[in-house]
């Protein structure tokens, strides 16, 4: 048999797992990618120039490169699961992969080598690509018949996403014009605060609301707190980002902490949610998974408490501008989606090499694919390597920062070396320990 309510993560009419396999094999390109940048780009972080095209460039591997791709990969996944449609089109899917990998590779070295051309190129694929998700997604949600929180979730979501992009393509375009001048920083911090919380956290919190509960065997938790960071965040970051590109000083000087209100209240509103879900859980115990995801909601919870002083500071104070970036986008959503990785992956894997043969013979179990002693290692050396990255950039230390990055790096290795060892052992089969298995062949 299966975990008890993973089945959940597979039905009928969900594509092939090529399709989200795919997506999640780049996302891990990418995240390792991003990962070996930040020791490059240390002295630059611990300095506090975040315009440097260098940052620039690191920061989109986390954001277009893991964060995007991984969600994109988890869309077509879940989407037909949480909401009982198939995706429109799988070819579409594996269409808008093959563009938006280049392009995004493109883009990354344009800005970092600040050449013209690879940017418009790779920002073109990337817009096409884009387009093509968001209207394969805008297709499949048409035929929901029931239109609940994770709907809602995934349309507010790819709204954002469609600003971001239009914002994206405004800031890469401004680096050759400059046409937006000194409102370039403005608009580059909408612009984050659009991607980040519009589209990142917003379908990071419809998926929890669906994957939490599973993992956790905590189907009979509180679940109205969704609801509610879907209201206040979006609002938020409408008026947020209002507040940050008007040039009416005294619509300037309402409108963003008007926003950071709603946005604090969404994200403490998300924080609940998931703090109900650990506490409804029948397993007292928690996987590595499950560790990575409650640290990054710890890491998103401090990253909220540092907004409004950022807000305050401004642009004058560039090293806590880094620091609230690194602990938000970084500690917060990206070892969140780590964690999530942890527990969807071996899953999936396990089901597509496994499940024909429950029954026949003695197969692993799920928690057997990978190392949870090397997944807690990882966390730790992730844990560090964001703390120090975050002080190090606050006193300015590059050796610290530059150590940090190094720390990270290590354990971004260990996590990718475990996703590789479920790989491996999904693929070739039998390269496993079997002590005292079952002989139904029960999966933890």
């Amino acid at each position: 048999m299966t975990a008890p309510g993973m089945s959940g993560l597979i039905m009928t009419g969900t594509p092939s797992l090529r399709l989200p396999g795919e997506h999640f094999a780049a996302g891990l390109v990418f995240l390792s990618v991003g990962a070996a940048g930040l020791i490059w780009i240390a002295p630059e972080l611990a300095a506090g120039v975040y315009l440097s095209p260098h940052v620039a460039a690191v920061t989109h591997c986390f954001t277009l490169g893991w964060l995007t791709m991984t969600i994109f990969g988890a869309l077509y996944q879940l989407l037909p699961v949480a909401l009982g449609v198939p995706i429109a089109s799988e070819k579409v899917g594996h269409i808008s992969f093959w563009v938006y990998v280049p392009g995004v590779a493109l883009f990354v070295c344009g800005v970092a080598s600040s050449s013209e051309r690879l940017r418009y190129i790779g920002i073109a694929l990337i817009a096409a690509a884009v387009l093509c998700v968001v209207t394969n997604v805008a297709m499949s949600l048409r035929r929901v018949p029931t239109r609940n929180v994770i709907w809602a979730a995934i349309v507010i979501a790819m709204s954002f996403l469609t600003l971001t992009l239009l914002l994206g393509a405004l800031l890469a375009d401004n680096l050759q014009s400059n046409v937006l001048g000194a409102w370039r920083v403005r608009v580059l911090a909408t612009h984050l605060h659009v991607a980040l919380l519009g589209w990142v956290l917003m379908m990071i919190a419809g998926i929890s609301h669906r994957l939490l509960p599973m993992f956790l065997l905590a189907h009979k938790a509180d679940t109205r707190w969704t609801r509610q960071a879907l209201i206040l965040v979006p609002i938020g970051v409408v008026l947020l980002a209002c507040g940050l590109v008007t040039r009416n000083p005294q619509l300037h000087g309402a409108l963003p902490w008007l926003g950071l209100l709603f946005v604090e209240g969404g994200i403490v509103s998300f924080l609940i949610q998931g703090a109900l879900f650990f506490r409804a859980r029948k397993r007292p115990r928690l996987d590595a998974g499950l560790r990575h995801a409650a640290a990054a909601l710890v890491f998103l919870g401090i990253a909220a408490a540092v907004g409004p002083i950022v807000l305050i500071r401004g642009v004058t104070d560039t090293h806590l501008d880094v620091a609230y970036i690194i602990l938000g986008l970084i500690g917060g959503l990206s070892l969140y989606v780590v964690g999530q990785f942890y527990k969807v992956v071996p899953f999936l894997a396990w089901m597509s090499r496994f499940r024909n043969d429950m029954g026949k013979k003695s197969v692993p179990t799920v928690a057997q694919l990978y190392s949870q002693s090397v997944a807690n290692t990882d966390l730790v050396f992730l844990v560090i390597g964001i703390l120090g990255m975050s002080v190090g950039v606050l006193v300015g230390a590059v050796w610290l920062v530059t150590l940090a990055a190094v720390c990270f790096a290590a354990g971004i290795a260990l996590f990718i070396s475990q996703i590789l060892r479920v790989a491996v052992r999904t693929s070739l089969g039998g390269l496993w320990r079997t002590p005292a298995l079952s002989p139904t062949g029960a999966v933890s």
